[in-house]
C-alpha cells in the first residue's frame, strides 16, 4: 500500500491559483520557451493553457509568464521571476507535504 496526495492552492473564493497541472504547464514553458510548444507537449490547446495561466495571473495579481522579445518565429515565452518563484515554492511545499504524509502513513499503517 501507499498513500497518494494531491495539492493545490486556492484563492479566498475557492478558485484554483496553482496545482500540479499548472506546475506541469510552467515547467514545459520554462523548458521549451514557448506556450504553444508547451500546450502541444501537454496535449492541450493553446487557448486552454493560456486560459489557465491567465486565471492564475489574475488571481495572484501579477504576471507569471511573459512574451520574450523578438520578431516572428524567434518570439516565445518565458517565466517571470514571480513565475519561477511560484514554481520553486510549490515544488518545495509539495515535497514537504508528501514527506510528512508518507511518515504519517507509515506510523498509522
Amino acid at each position: 500500500m501507499r498513500i497518494r496526495t494531491k495539492l493545490w492552492i486556492e484563492d479566498d473564493h475557492g478558485k484554483v491559483i496553482f496545482g500540479s497541472g499548472r506546475e506541469r504547464m510552467l515547467e514545459a514553458i520554462d523548458r521549451l520557451g514557448s506556450m504553444n510548444k508547451a500546450a502541444k507537449e501537454l496535449n492541450m490547446s493553446y487557448r486552454a493553457l493560456w486560459g489557465r495561466i491567465k486565471s492564475t495571473e489574475e488571481r495572484m495579481g501579477t504576471k507569471v509568464v511573459e512574451a520574450r522579445p523578438g520578431g516572428g518565429k524567434e518570439r516565445g515565452s518565458s517565466l517571470t521571476p514571480t513565475g519561477k518563484k511560484l514554481l520553486k515554492s510549490y515544488r518545495r511545499l509539495k515535497q514537504k507535504i508528501v514527506k510528512v504524509c508518507n511518515q504519517e502513513f507509515e506510523k498509522i499503517f
